[in-house]
């Protein structure tokens, strides 16, 4: 039952911010090409999907029929509006920031070589 509703709901939620809900356009595809057989019985599924999908928008009769079709249009599904309101800052410095002047925060101890790292480096050495 899980499993159901995260497809259930996974679905919803690529139908609502996706393409895919052109996919729900796909009964209007069937009824438009049962439009086009009645005229014209030779015409073919794919020479039916080549006029409409691969000639470009071609202004005829039934223009606005076929731009019902889907994936001829397209929709701006995914835009999030959202209004942030920052508030006005007004920044006073009360006393002039002083820098350290001629001051180290270096150790030197950190350039210092210890003997211990030295070894490291030493070639292997057969026993």
């Amino acid at each position: 039952m899980k499993k159901l509703f995260a497809i259930l709901f996974l679905f919803i939620y690529l139908v609502s911010t996706t393409e895919l809900y052109q996919l729900l356009k796909a009964p209007l595809l069937v009824e438009h090409f049962i439009e086009h057989r009645e005229e014209n019985k030779d015409l073919t599924l794919w020479k039916f999907l080549y006029i409409h999908y691969a000639m470009g928008d071609v202004k005829d009769a039934d223009y606005e029929s076929d731009m019902k079709l889907p994936f001829k249009t397209h929709g701006n599904i995914t835009m999030a509006v959202s209004n942030v309101f920052l508030p006005s800052l007004k920044v006073i410095i009360e006393k002039p920031v002083q820098f350290l002047q001629n001051k180290s925060f270096v150790n030197k101890d950190l350039f210092l070589q210890s003997s211990f790292l030295s070894n490291i480096w030493q070639p292997p050495r057969s026993c």
